[in-house]
């Protein structure tokens, strides 16, 4: 039976830890089959309805947010747009006949993948973080695979559906780069430390606050600093922090290749897509988990990390205290940069975006 090119349908959205292993899902796919038709859905009005398109991809927005835990008077008609996003969902399906539909998190992944399962599509859970939220959870009882980047998830997915296999990592990121053409990149000299400093594609306010409490510190040790502060947050920065030798600071790094390359360290957020980035390259990190999600699983997903002392974590309860004074004293210590460095590489699955999409060329016939 002669070979056809396959139809890929992606949800998943909201931050870049969604957007990015979905894009990166859709790379792979394309440069083993050229002609395939991949289409992405997002939420409307999310980064991803910017992101994908920039990226060369068709996206569909669905008209779907989140629960409000805040205000809780603003969910009042949550359930009429699940019930709309769930139609335009049928819809998109039926027009677009995927042979698979892939779901890497997000608000819209719930619904898409969710009315694939009742037409009896072919479907594929990304689960990016070690304690999987509710959501997925009971997908995981639908859908026909769940690639997952921690070991254990057997408590919430039935282990014949499960393939251990890692986070989707950019292929651009894994090339190698040389530090100092990094570093110059940025302006910086290449004969000193330097800092990267990630607050997650929408920024961390307490990680801000900190950083511009211990910057002064920092550089006149010598340290040298590459920001992303995150859009919000950028223009307030940039009007108390003049510009200064050994800092480098904008809203968001396009080329984090070259940041990566450039860091002896980096501090973050502990987002499940940005672990998997620092193991793979075999970066040090100093982890603060956002109080701010679910069922707060980016303490779950940091411990995978500190736990094999290839990461320090800092509770964001502590990082006013903290902070300033550990950087300084952790990226002095070389030889402990370069021990938690290996351990990171040693957790990292380098490979993970290839085998996953091996996993979904199983599901499609004929591929």
């Amino acid at each position: 039976m002669s070979r056809t090119e396959p139809r890929i349908l992606i949800s998943g959205g909201g931050t870049g830890g969604h957007i990015f292993p979905a894009l990166a899902i859709a790379d792979e796919v394309r440069l083993r089959a050229p002609g395939a038709a991949i289409h992405f859905v997002g939420a409307q009005g999310r980064m991803e309805m910017e992101r994908v398109p920039k990226a060369g991809y068709p996206i569909t927005g669905l008209d779907i947010r989140g629960f409000d835990r805040s205000a809780l008077h603003r969910n009042l008609g949550l359930p009429f747009r699940m019930l709309k996003s769930g139609i335009q969902s049928v819809r998109l399906l039926l027009s677009f006949k995927p042979d698979v539909v892939i779901g890497t998190g997000g608000y819209a992944s719930g619904p898409v993948l969710a009315a694939a399962a009742w037409l009896g599509y072919r479907c594929l859970i990304q689960e990016q973080n070690s304690l999987p939220g509710i959501t997925n959870r009971w997908l995981g009882r639908k859908v026909d695979r769940v690639c997952v980047a921690y070991p254990g998830l057997e408590r919430y997915f039935s282990s014949s559906k499960i393939r251990w296999l890692g986070n989707p990592i950019r292929e651009d990121l894994l090339r190698p780069r040389d530090r100092a053409t990094a570093l110059t990149h940025f302006g910086l000299d290449p004969d000193r430390p330097c800092l990267l400093v990630l607050g997650g594609s929408l920024g961390a306010r307490s990680i801000n606050r900190a950083v511009e409490a211990g910057l002064d510190t920092w550089l006149a040790s010598g340290l040298q600093v590459i920001w992303q502060t995150g859009k919000s947050y950028f223009e307030p920065l940039q009007e108390r922090i003049p510009p200064r030798k050994g800092l480098w600071m904008q809203a968001f790094v396009d080329e984090m290749a070259s940041a990566y390359a450039a860091a002896d360290g980096v501090l973050s957020r502990s987002g499940a897509t940005t672990l998997s980035e620092l193991a793979a390259l075999g970066k040090p990190s100093i982890l603060v988990p956002s109080p701010n999600v679910a069922e707060d699983h980016q303490t779950y997903n940091a411990r995978a990390l500190s736990e094999r002392e290839a990461a320090v974590l800092i509770p964001e309860s502590e990082i006013e205290t903290r902070l300033t004074q550990t950087v300084l004293d952790w990226m002095q210590d070389r030889d402990r940069l370069n021990r938690m460095g290996l351990n990171a590489r040693e957790w990292g699955r380098p490979l993970a975006t290839q085998h996953i999409v091996d996993e979904i060329f199983t599901l499609i016939p004929n591929a």
